[in-house]
């Protein structure tokens, strides 16, 4: 394990033993300097949250959010409040661990691990990466499919070249795709903040939908969509891609900069994922409230909703919103994946690869699956993918989390910036309660 930086020491590298993570804008953005300028640095620190708060909205939400308004109304909210507040904390480890060890998480397991463990570890976020990728193959293909009226296999053969819009963002520089990534996230908040103006639900029964219930755990159907929400808000390949992120910045690697690199990047993660939480939030309200509330409990394809808003709700406009808000989120998650996938390539097992042919295999990988279920199932086929997408992420999470939370205590590796005691006590709680219901899943699967 690299050494924890001395309190005086200022380097321009990370003090770790591999090449920076995404080496082309390792430490390209400047922040201010001295005593003060909190917005000024706030603002340079400002970007990395909102990329991993894409991957808490990505199209694979949509299905179990959905799903979950639809068959339970609003006792689902608890679940979607506490799985962003699991991913509040542990964004902020990832945060911690790249800013202080200048490792990102799969160069820490590379160091820590011996090579069968850190293989199999990056196989298993290989996993991870292509049921994300499939989740946002299915959603943007969907969305083409509403919008223009394109054949839903159609749509998903032309996911392929958004390879294009990787290369050139890649060209304009990382700031550029941040104000990208932002401006697709307002563009989603806008759609569903009007869209819940329309649908009007009762706000008494939002807010009891927050209080937690043990219907959650002993209902089998309600279960399977609970974990199918933790698997597609808390993505096991965002720990790996905040802990990269937040390198892009240039700060100084003494205690007072790297305490400050810690604050800043932990309120930017944090106001981002409360936006993914509002997002996720106001897509279980209003299929709560447009189906539920009328007796439709059985919404749980991304068409039908499409289909049902506009006479649920009165309003043409709203199907539109909906699929709008779809398409932007299926584009904003491309970006990332591709993103986190050359991040674990190169971390675990060191192979560089140039980010668009790294995309071309990651979503040829999605596609194949999703073209043999469309063609053979259609669409209802294709939501039951997306919600076991979600499934599947959820699964691999306990091989990321547990990692991330041992490398963060190890005083060997942060110094004084590893976990105090009460913060290790709730991220091993985090850990102990996704282990748990993954493995309750899995013994009602069997």
């Amino acid at each position: 394990m690299a050494p924890p930086p001395a309190a005086d020491m200022v380097s321009e590298l990370p003090s770790s033993p591999f090449l920076p993570s995404l080496p082309e804008v390792h430490g390209s953005i400047s922040v201010p300097g001295g005593v003060g300028k909190f917005w000024r640095k706030l603002a340079a620190f400002a970007g990395p949250g909102y990329l991993v708060a894409v991957g808490y909205m990505d199209p694979g939400n949509w299905a179990t959010d959905l799903a979950g308004g639809s068959a339970f109304g609003y006792t689902l909210l608890s679940v979607v409040l506490f799985s962003n507040l699991m991913a509040m904390l542990l964004q902020a480890l990832a945060a911690k661990l790249g800013i202080v060890a200048g490792l990102d998480l799969a160069q820490a397991c590379r160091a820590e691990y011996t090579r069968p463990t850190r293989i199999a570890l990056w196989l298993l976020c290989e996993i991870a990466i292509a049921a994300c990728d499939l989740a946002e193959v299915i959603g943007t293909a969907i969305a083409l499919q509403l919008l223009f009226g394109l054949p839903l296999v159609a749509g998903i053969c032309l996911t392929a070249f958004d390879v294009l819009l990787i290369l050139m963002l890649h060209q304009r520089g990382f700031r550029q795709l941040e104000a990208l990534i932002v401006a697709l996230l307002i563009v989603i908040a806008g759609c569903f903040a009007v869209e819940l103006i329309m649908a009007r639900p009762d706000l008494a029964a939002v807010a009891k939908g927050f209080i937690p219930t043990d219907q959650v755990a002993t209902n089998p159907a309600m279960l399977y969509i609970a974990i199918g929400i933790l698997g597609a808000t808390v993505m096991p390949h965002n720990l790996y891609l905040h802990s990269a992120l937040v390198q892009t910045r240039k700060y100084e690697r003494t205690q007072r900069g790297l305490k400050e690199a810690v604050k800043f990047a932990t309120i930017d993660s944090t106001i981002a994922l409360f936006f993914a939480f509002f997002i996720n939030a106001a897509i279980l309200i209003l299929a709560a409230s447009a189906f539920h509330a009328h007796g439709r409990t059985d919404v749980a394809d991304i068409h039908q909703a499409y289909d049902l808003l506009t006479p649920m709700l009165g309003a043409s406009v709203a199907s539109v919103l909906f699929a709008t808000a779809l398409l932007a989120s299926g584009q904003n998650s491309t970006i990332t994946a591709t993103l986190a996938g050359q991040i674990v390539m190169e971390g675990f097992v060191d192979i560089k690869i140039a980010p668009w042919a790294r995309r071309i295999v990651t979503r040829l990988i999605a596609i194949v699956p999703a073209v043999i279920v469309a063609l053979l199932y259609g669409q209802s086929g294709t939501t039951k993918l997306l919600i076991l997408s979600q499934v599947i992420l959820s699964l691999q999470l306990p091989f990321a989390v547990v990692p991330l939370v041992k490398f963060t205590s190890d005083k060997a590796l942060m110094g004084n910036f590893a976990n105090g005691p009460w913060l290790m006590a709730a991220a091993w709680m985090v850990s102990a309660i996704i282990i748990f219901l993954n493995l309750k899943l899995l013994l009602e699967f069997i």
